[in-house]
């Protein structure tokens, strides 16, 4: 991970360690969003790592998906099939 990246992902780990126990286990997606951005932030960096976190958190609502969403790149199984659905 950048160091950009590990200072990007202070926050996160300040969440899992503080919030998430309060919250609860009712997460949409799997993997957590939590577990999805520090995923994110060490594959692909600082930039791209946030965005895509905040991508992942703007899907996160009572009309929005649930399910298997993993990191792009992480699984490239899921990520060929998500390529084929798009064409």
């Amino acid at each position: 991970m950048t160091p950009l990246a590990h200072i990007a992902a202070l926050p996160v780990r300040a969440y899992r360690l503080l919030f998430s126990p309060w919250v609860g286990h009712g997460c949409r997606f799997q993997p957590t969003c939590s577990a999805y951005a520090l995923e994110a932030l060490e594959r692909h960096g600082a930039i791209k790592g946030s965005w895509l976190t905040i991508r992942r958190i703007g899907r996160c609502h009572p009309l929005g998906s649930d399910g298997y969403d993993p990191v792009p790149g992480s699984d490239p199984e899921h990520d060929a099939k998500s390529n084929r659905n798009q064409t």
